[in-house]
């Protein structure tokens, strides 16, 4: 489940339009089936026998109207860019959720967003949520407050989104996105490890360590693959240029070079284990060589011919940022 959060614009219209994948239209009704959730003091201003099905223009009028009741409301930077878009995906594999499980993800969302209050549902920020797209889920807000006053999501609202997304995860038995975050503080490991390798007296201890380095699924190259490719995600949630550019370049560093160095070790880490230990003085690459092209390409210790990373986006001007 990996949360995404878009550029705040000034009318719903267009997050709307994205979250359902088509325009809004004053004539398609969206049912509680699309609607999933909304902010809770909807009920106080809604009577009892008011139609329940609004049109996707009547939502998108909805999340407009503090702005015609609140004209003077603005933000830090004095702009009206009130609207707050994110979105969620499940892991393709993931089981598809029910309506009652959807809401829930919702409010818990808008919650870790800070655009929603437990406990004082005839206050805070208008908002729905919007299921319209097979494992998506988009939460759509105005951050002019009821009150009248613009409220500023918390600057770690990305951060507090992924670790919410992380305890829905848990909760309703989805695939994780990576490993939890106890693999993530790997200085001391590495510390650790690189000391059993250096007082390593025989080949057994070195293959030993070696193998705990490069297990597939719970070694310390495994965790630093997911470090980066985490940090990846986290960047291309905050959808910038500069931060598609850093996401592109984790990615790149985890899919070509830390595959190289995880094949180099778990070949020496093989040929220790066999108790073939090649000579200190010779190169690995001259040594019992795999004798096919996939298998060299995959473990030879032979540094890999020099990459091209794309050209980064030019520094971003700072009252272009959020």
């Amino acid at each position: 489940m990996i949360p995404r959060l878009h550029e705040r614009t000034h009318r719903p219209h267009g997050p709307l339009a994205e979250a359902l994948g088509r325009p809004v239209s004053p004539n398609e009704g969206l049912t509680e089936y699309t609607v999933v959730a909304h902010w809770p003091g909807l009920d106080y201003f809604t009577l009892d026998d008011e139609q329940k099905t609004w049109t996707s223009v009547q939502w998108a009028e909805h999340l407009e109207d503090p702005y015609l009741e609140h004209p003077f409301a603005a933000g830090p930077d004095d702009d009206r860019h009130a609207i707050l878009h994110l979105d969620i995906r499940l892991h393709p594999d993931d089981r598809e959720l029910t309506g009652p499980e959807w809401a829930e993800t919702a409010h818990r969302l808008a919650r870790a967003a800070g655009i929603e209050i437990p406990g004082a549902a005839e206050h805070g920020w208008r908002w729905i949520a919007v299921q319209a797209q097979p494992g998506r889920l988009d939460l759509i807000a105005n951050l002019i407050h009821i009150d009248g006053t613009w409220r500023t999501p918390p600057a770690d609202i990305l951060r507090r989104l992924f670790d919410e997304a992380r305890r829905i995860e848990q909760d309703l038995r989805l695939i994780p996105v990576r490993r939890p975050a106890s693999y993530l503080p790997l200085g001391s490991s590495v510390a650790h490890l690189a000391e059993r390798i250096r007082k390593a007296t025989t080949t057994d201890e070195t293959a030993d360590a070696l193998t705990e380095l490069t297990a597939a699924h719970d070694g310390l190259l495994a965790a630093l693959d997911d470090v980066l490719t985490s940090t990846a995600d986290f960047h291309d949630g905050l959808g910038g240029p500069s931060d598609k550019y850093i996401a592109q370049r984790l990615r790149h560093l985890a899919d070509e070079h830390l595959r190289v160095i995880h094949g180099d070790l778990s070949y020496l880490r093989n040929k220790l284990a066999d108790r073939h230990a090649p000579h200190p003085g010779r190169s690995t690459c001259a040594e019992e060589v795999p004798s096919t092209e996939q298998e060299r390409s995959a473990v030879c210790a032979c540094p890999p011919p020099p990459r091209t990373f794309p050209t980064p986006p030019p520094p971003m001007a700072a009252g272009l940022r959020r």
